[in-house]
């Protein structure tokens, strides 16, 4: 699959837009992102659409399935390169 370009998110509708084209563009049904995820096919459905209802954990691993990440950042600020962050 191509990489999907950076975009900045700044609504739940974005979210779940997202979420749902890049599972089509991996030829995944909700079923199987479901199984991924321990979740049934209607409950992805409802967050595909609801993605406000996402808990922070599932939005992670739902990312790694669909092989997103996640950053977050200033509005308008440059996208960095990967780093690595100790704690």
């Amino acid at each position: 699959m191509d990489m999907l370009p950076a975009q900045p998110l700044v609504s739940g509708d974005q979210l779940g837009q997202l979420l749902r084209s890049t599972r089509k563009r991996m030829k995944l049904n909700q079923a199987a992102i479901g199984a991924k995820l321990n979740l049934s096919q209607n409950r992805i459905s409802h967050l595909e659409l609801h993605p406000d209802e996402l808990s922070v954990g599932q939005l992670l691993t739902w990312c790694s399935a669909l092989g997103l990440e996640l950053k977050l950042g200033g509005r308008g600020a440059p996208v960095a390169g990967p780093r690595t962050t100790e704690w």
